[in-house]
């Protein structure tokens, strides 16, 4: 028997996938959860084998919360089941230990499958969505532009931000406009949204 998490913040979805999932005989739903904050708690009680997660969750997102489980619960293997199919998220998935990739509109049969490959040990990736992350390319803003720019996206001044970092608020200026400069933005509002839409920056 599979036992599965379930994070995702629709009520309606969940329930939906909870009973889709529990029709297969091989796979019972030990944990069902609407915030991300609750996932690594609740898998370090419950030992799941398999967590299914959406990216866009209340407290923390989904790929945060897969690094995490990676740390605290490593036999816990990760399939995120989203929406915000893009490169960059794919990519940050993967550096989060993520074993499952696969948008919401994948049909019940491939998603069990999924379920039972991710289990199994195996990489389940969307192919469309792998090919498409092979064509995009990596991101061109570093790991201090990419920070700078998040903290920017949920609604920080250059004051603050300096303050949360440590450093000036020249420096912090200089990030922000090379980021700009390297997304071919018209300004930080148009960067901030280049850089959410490829999947650079996580939800805030």
């Amino acid at each position: 028997m599979v036992r599965v998490l379930i994070a995702e913040d629709m009520h309606m979805l969940r329930k939906a996938l909870v009973s889709l999932i529990e029709l297969e005989p091989d796979l019972e739903v030990v944990a069902e959860l609407s915030s991300g904050t609750d996932i690594v708690p609740t898998a370090m009680a419950m030992r799941p084998d398999v967590a299914v997660l959406d990216i866009d969750l209340p407290g923390t997102d989904g790929i945060t919360a897969a690094a995490g489980l990676h740390t605290s619960v490593p036999e816990c293997r990760t399939l995120i089941l989203t929406s915000l199919g893009r490169p960059g998220n794919l990519r940050r998935a993967l550096a989060a230990h993520v074993s499952g990739f696969l948008p919401k509109d994948s049909d019940p049969d491939s998603l069990c499958a999924a379920i039972r490959q991710v289990a199994a040990g195996e990489r389940v990736i969307d192919p469309q969505l792998a090919l498409a992350t092979l064509d995009s390319g990596p991101s061109p803003l570093t790991d201090r532009e990419r920070e700078v720019l998040q903290l920017a996206s949920g609604g920080m001044e250059a004051g603050q931000i300096a303050s949360r970092l440590h450093l000036s608020s020249g420096t912090v200026r200089n990030y922000l406009t090379s980021a700009v400069s390297k997304l071919n933005a018209r300004n930080r509002v148009d960067a901030i949204r280049i850089a959410r839409e490829a999947g650079w920056l996580h939800s805030v």
